[in-house]
């Protein structure tokens, strides 16, 4: 009997494992607050392009944003560790841009499990844009 005890609690601390790496699988984030309070505002429906391409504060700003929002899966200086795409790969202008909306907005899902939340949920438009503008300066860094 205490054999048989002592295996059934093992497999429990193996479920509860397995249970809190699911609870903090990738995927699982609290977004940080972006002050985006020196940047034009953008209002409510979604551009196309990049309105902050080039703008020293918004760069300086989606630096920042992208430290405390997105660095733990695509990595310091936009280099990734294999987790998630290297985003110095990500290309200015309108094909980058198209991409990048598309990816905020709608996040990535494999085989049900979230690899990318919607980020448009929890930050704004001028925040995402902000961090596409400190991407760009990244674009071809390798």
């Amino acid at each position: 009997m205490k054999k048989i005890r002592s295996l059934l609690i093992g497999a429990s601390a193996i479920g509860l494992l397995s249970l809190t790496t699911q609870a903090w699988s990738h995927g699982d984030v609290t977004p940080q607050a972006v002050d985006i309070s020196v940047l034009e505002a953008l209002g409510e429906e979604w551009r196309e392009e990049n309105p902050y391409s080039g703008n020293t504060d918004a760069i300086n700003i989606g630096k920042s944003a992208y430290n405390q929002n997105c660095a733990r899966c695509h990595g310091l200086e936009a280099i990734s560790g294999g987790i998630a795409p290297d985003l110095r790969e990500l290309e200015p202008g309108i094909d980058g841009d198209e991409w990048y909306v598309y990816r905020v907005r709608n996040g990535a899902v494999r085989n049900g499990v979230p690899y990318m939340p919607k980020m448009a949920d929890f930050m704004s438009q001028e925040a995402l844009w902000a961090i596409r503008a400190w991407l760009e300066t990244k674009y071809g860094e390798q």
